[in-house]
């Protein structure tokens, strides 16, 4: 693989990793929102969701899987963790015996895995920046 090859992997692969970020804050975006959201068009509470991501393989010269970047696989509901149950005797949709289930959202995961997001995302964008200016100096010698 030739130095430009290399060069344009690497951007390929923070870009990769930028858009995949950028959906997982979009999704705990989501989560939060609904946080307090007991009643959805199923008929339950909202149900948290999550990202998967897979990486994003090529076939190199010498026959060698590389790693090139990372894709969202899919986003899925968290049923790992259950709703909680608080009571309320005022709540429209309590049950017989006034008990809530609430979303299985909690803010202080999500602001984790949100600041997670967030500094994985501007480790990208560094990256990237990087590999810009590696470019931009590899044009000025060339001329």
């Amino acid at each position: 693989m030739s130095g430009l090859d290399k060069l344009f992997a690497g951007m390929r692969s923070t870009s990769t990793g930028l858009s995949a970020e950028r959906v997982r804050m979009d999704v705990i975006a989501e989560n939060i929102a609904n946080a307090r959201t007991t009643k959805t068009a199923q008929g339950g509470p909202y149900r948290r969701q999550l990202v998967k991501f897979e990486p994003m393989v090529q076939k190199a010269a010498n026959g060698q899987m590389l790693t090139v970047g990372l894709k969202r696989a899919e986003v899925v509901q968290d049923f790992a963790t259950p709703f909680d149950q608080v009571f309320d005797e005022t709540h429209p949709h309590r049950d017989d015996n006034n008990m809530v289930a609430m979303p299985n959202v909690s803010a202080t995961r999500e602001m984790a895995d949100l600041v997670s997001a967030m500094r994985a995302y501007e480790a990208n964008l560094a990256a990237q920046e990087n590999f810009t200016r590696m470019a931009e100096r590899a044009l000025q010698m060339a001329r």
